[in-house]
């Protein structure tokens, strides 16, 4: 019997914390409508008037981007901005053939009058941090804006994103990511549902009220004097960017958002690919709460729901390990929950994961409908987008959930870039890239064997209790057994 309470205990926990992560979903959600009704009158630089354009320093920090560099550099020649208050800076710690066409490259460019450096370092210390520490001690621009090498800001970029550091409280300016290839397969399809999510509900929703948000890495740009008072970049996590952004917010510096201004990039289309991007951020996540934690719980300056918005912003990759603990232990509870009717009154608690459920579609909706429209047959398409992008989240929790433990042990590990492809169509391959990860790890394995406990689960819900069968966590079962089953599939087969 103290076998089933424990399991009883840790289930009820898990569900409660991912309620409570809803209900700021839900928070955030009232903030981002209510921000829609607000008029931006914040000041801005005139760029017309050359007395007030401030020089501009653009990193590109890149390791191994063979694919890609072409497109990147052309596509960064092309921004309008005046080129004598202009420098770029490619920060290429490569090792492979690309440093040698990304030099020729970059000649080609400088002759057109751009002020452009190719700066090499001898060793990855810090890995993307330490490139871009490196770069900015020699930076002459008084803002950094920052680019990854699969983006592709429009012309007008400097633009519309430089003007609003007039106000000298600004310390960065973030925008919206977009993406070249949604619609290239299912797993592009569910990263643009989840990113969308995030750029538009929890970004909009933090920054319309003050509370902290994140510097998402890349398509933002930082006051160079932001950057130096709030310590500089540091490599002791593998979230750097969310790492500075909190230590800049604690300087009291302010986040400017801009949600209308979108900067395409592309999205990795390779299932080993999004694995990594995915341990990068997750564990990295972790990390960063492990470092924080403590000095936003002690600060004078932040408000206390400020505060609770900062704590449940860093435990986002933490609810991986809610769903992946909820998700193994439901079995057993629809076991217990028949066998024991009179611990009846604790299985109400079961509730909490319809209520979340209902929370997140909702808040979901209202992100899907700005991208795609409203209306009948939009919202219908959502459905499927939403069972689609639930079940392939929960298939990634075992995944995830490693990775979140690993940050909060402290467990340390190399920074692994995503792997870039240039994908820009349905007609695009990737077989043929050189950057492409070929043996799946041993999780894969537990992934197949997760999704055969959860078909068991299925199997379940016809055979318990007494009045022929307990459906109620069948369709949590079905999801799971969905998700885990297309992550191993294709891991294992396609890796794509």
């Amino acid at each position: 019997m103290i076998l089933q309470y424990i399991i009883i205990v840790l289930y009820s926990i898990s569900l409660l914390l991912i309620f409570m992560y809803a209900l700021a979903q839900l928070n955030l959600l009232f903030n981002y409508l209510s921000s829609k009704n607000k008029t931006d009158d914040s000041e801005k630089f005139n760029l017309d008037n050359p007395e007030e354009v401030p020089y501009v320093t653009i990193q590109l920090p890149v390791y191994n981007e063979l694919y890609v560099m072409e497109r990147l550099l052309d596509n960064i020649a092309n921004i309008k901005y005046p080129k004598d208050k202009l420098e770029i800076q490619v920060l290429d710690d490569s090792t492979d053939e690309s440093v040698e066409t990304t030099a020729k490259q970059i000649e080609k460019i400088r002759k057109t009058g751009l002020d452009i450096q190719h700066i090499r370092r001898e060793n990855r210390v810090g890995f993307k941090a330490g490139a871009l520490k490196e770069g900015l001690k020699i930076a002459k621009g008084e803002y950094i804006a920052i680019f990854d090498a699969d983006f592709l800001p429009k012309p007008c970029w400097l633009e519309k994103t430089v003007p609003y550091f007039k106000d000298e409280e600004i310390g960065v300016v973030q925008t919206r990511w977009g993406h070249i290839n949604r619609d290239y397969s299912t797993l592009t399809k569910v990263q643009a549902f989840a990113l969308d999510a995030h750029f538009s509900l929890e970004q909009v929703g933090r920054n319309s009220k003050g509370h902290f948000i994140n510097f998402n890495g890349t398509a933002g740009i930082w006051r160079k004097q932001c950057i130096i008072d709030a310590g500089n970049w540091e490599g002791d996590t593998l979230t750097e960017d969310l790492d500075l952004s909190y230590r800049a917010q604690l300087k009291e510096w302010k986040f400017k958002y801009l949600e209308d201004v979108v900067t395409p990039a592309e999205l990795p289309v390779v299932i080993s690919a999004a694995r990594s991007q995915q341990f990068r951020w997750n564990k990295g996540g972790a990390e960063n709460f492990q470092k924080m934690l403590f000095k936003i719980i002690t600060s004078d300056t932040i408000k206390f729901k400020t505060k609770v918005h900062s704590v449940l912003h860093l435990l986002n990759s933490s609810m991986f390990t809610c769903i992946f603990l909820m998700g193994v232990l439901s079995i057993p509870m629809l076991y217990i929950k028949n066998e024991y009717e009179h611990l009846e009154v604790y299985f109400l608690v079961m509730s909490f994961f319809i209520v979340s459920t209902i929370i997140f579609f909702v808040c979901y909706w209202f992100m899907y409908k700005k991208t795609f429209g409203g209306g009948f047959k939009n919202f219908i398409k959502y459905i499927g987008a939403f069972f689609t992008f639930f079940s392939i989240a929960m298939g990634f929790s075992l995944h995830n959930t490693i990775a979140v433990l690993e940050g909060h042990l402290g467990k340390k590990s190399e920074f692994v870039r995503t792997p870039k492809f240039n994908i820009k169509s349905l007609t695009d391959s990737w077989k043929n890239n050189k950057y492409i990860k070929k043996r799946p790890s041993v999780n894969v394995i537990i992934e197949g064997i997760l999704a055969l406990y959860f078909a068991f689960g299925m199997y379940s819900a016809f055979v318990v209790g007494k009045n022929g069968g307990d459906f109620g966590l069948f369709p949590f079962h079905l999801m799971l057994f969905i998700g885990f089953s297309y992550v191993f599939f294709k891991s294992i087969f396609s890796k794509a």
